[in-house]
């Protein structure tokens, strides 16, 4: 009596996967797909771009998150345009992201055409405002973070986040964006957006990881058919720990034994459990097996006690702490 239904659940599970390898994608909430898997370039050497991206593409990555302040969308952009013009990949099969950097709140229309530019696009599918903050503008495209004699984030007060949301707004109705967004808004200030948008934001792209799950902002965010993005979805890695000090959910010894589990990496297994949440997970990588690696959480499925004993292990432990180490305040207190 056992068999049929663990059949029927084997089935279930290979339907399930079998429509993520041939959709890849989650439905936003203007109509546009989203692949649940994107490739970040934060922190990516300008030299090696061209390589990875190349090779990603010809793995099956076809969302590539990119940003002004990233200083790398030229060498995006000389990738992709390869990509296409050798017909390696469609510009309409690629869904890629950039956003506005603090600097250009008031000059939105502006720096996105600046982004389009360097990316050698005619339109971008996603753009986002990259932080709820405006700060004192510096030149078109120009991503320094100006402090002022206090050695404090020189912030403007004459641009609300509702004035820049418009100016995101403007980019629709001109064609030259298909879908706006906001990054590392919490629930009140997403909130707020819902409240004073025409077109309501599509994406809040966001920290989460098992360490840092932050379930009331990504059940608040889907509530409202905002799809979440996780930005160091395994929680910075290395790069974090050097970088800031912090700690890696990838050395967890609960994470550990699930990965023997399955016979998969840590990383392979902290990534399927965003996608099985529901979210878009966007991993950086400059080594080209982990670009194979990471494309593979497609191909298994974690069980539902185990996405339980992952969600027991959060921490609310944010490993990305820029903000409060390099702009001399602290949004997120």
């Amino acid at each position: 009596m056992i068999l049929p239904s663990i059949l029927e659940s084997s089935i279930f599970s290979k339907n399930r996967r079998d429509r993520e390898r041939s959709t890849m994608a989650i439905t936003l909430n203007n109509g546009f797909q989203m692949p649940i898997i994107g490739l970040g370039v934060w922190r990516m050497e300008k030299k090696a771009i061209k390589d990875l991206i190349i090779e990603s593409i010809k793995i099956g990555f076809r969302h590539f998150d990119c940003a002004s302040d990233y200083k790398n969308e030229a060498e995006v952009g000389e990738a992709l345009c390869e990509a296409i013009k050798t017909g390696l990949v469609k510009r309409e099969e690629l869904f890629i992201t950039t956003k506005l950097w603090n600097t250009d709140h008031g000059h939105v229309v502006e720096a996105c055409k600046h982004s389009l530019k360097k990316l050698q696009l005619d339109y971008l599918d996603l753009y986002l405002v990259h932080f709820p903050i405006s700060i004192r503008h510096t030149g078109i495209g120009a991503t320094g973070s100006p402090l002022d004699e206090d050695g404090v984030l020189d912030i403007e007060t004459n641009i609300s986040l509702e004035t820049t949301w418009h100016g995101m707004e403007d980019l629709v109705s001109l064609g030259l964006v298909r879908s706006i967004g906001i990054s590392n808004y919490d629930i009140f200030l997403t909130r707020d957006c819902l409240a004073y948008s025409k077109i309501k934001p599509a994406v809040n792209q966001i920290e989460t990881h098992p360490y840092f799950q932050r379930e009331s902002l990504v059940k608040f965010c889907q509530k409202h058919g905002i799809c979440v993005t996780a930005h160091t979805p395994l929680g910075g890695a290395d790069a974090n720990t050097k970088r800031f000090g912090t700690v890696s959910c990838l050395d967890d010894p609960i994470l550990k034994g699930i990965a023997e589990k399955y016979k998969k990496t840590v990383a392979q297994i902290v990534l399927r459990w965003g996608i099985q949440r529901n979210t878009v997970v966007i991993p950086k990588t400059s080594k080209f097996e982990r670009l194979k690696e990471n494309f593979k959480v497609l191909e298994f499925e974690l069980a539902k006690e185990d996405m339980d004993v992952i969600q027991a292990i959060d921490k609310n432990y944010r490993s990305n702490i820029q903000p409060a180490k390099f702009w001399g305040i602290d949004l997120y207190a």
